[in-house]
């Protein structure tokens, strides 16, 4: 696999080797010896996560304060704009976001250690976007911070549709007075 730091360096681009032919392909979606070698540890795995949503939806920023969740991330079908937001006071990248186009057709993959705020907006008609978490899901410590935060200025792409939001990310607070990571 080719392994291709952001500018955030935490935040890596992961592409596999895809072996393709008139038939079809065929790629190894997560190896964990290629993956630890990647990211320079070893990195556990408790859940895989699997969601569908159709053209224009945003889920997120979200991000879980305590069970913070390190997530490698794709779109097994269609397309997303995905996006990582730095929210550690103490790194260099503090505040900065990197965004990726994950597809179908470019198998890429983008791992989001723990610390940050993740987002993705669906491109196409509908898309499975699928992730592994290091931690489990906990409700009780999940937070989320707005989409469209000015202070942030995430360059969402334009997709030519309506943006679709659950009503916790439509409700979803300012970087400013979010609960941030030391």
């Amino acid at each position: 696999m080719k392994v291709t730091p952001t500018s955030i360096p935490d935040v890596l681009v992961i592409e596999p080797k895809v072996f393709g032919d008139a038939r079809g392909f065929f790629l190894e979606s997560f190896n964990q010896k290629d993956f630890d070698e990647a990211v320079g540890e070893h990195v556990e795995f408790v859940q895989d996560n699997h969601s569908r949503s159709v053209k224009g939806v945003l889920r997120g920023l979200h991000y879980q304060i305590q069970q913070s969740q390190g997530k490698l991330v794709r779109a097994a079908r269609g397309a997303v704009f995905d996006v990582a937001v730095d929210i550690r006071k103490s790194s260099p990248t503090f505040g900065q976001w990197v965004g990726l186009e994950l597809s179908e057709d470019n198998h890429k993959q983008l791992w989001i250690p723990a610390g940050f705020a993740h987002a993705f907006l669906v491109l196409s008609e509908s898309a499975d976007f699928l992730y592994k978490a290091t931690d489990y899901y906990a409700p009780s410590h999940e937070r989320a911070i707005i989409w469209n935060d000015p202070v942030l200025d995430i360059r969402w792409p334009d997709f030519g549709g309506d943006l679709k939001l659950s009503s916790k990310d439509s409700a979803a607070g300012e970087f400013r007075a979010a609960a941030l990571f030391d």
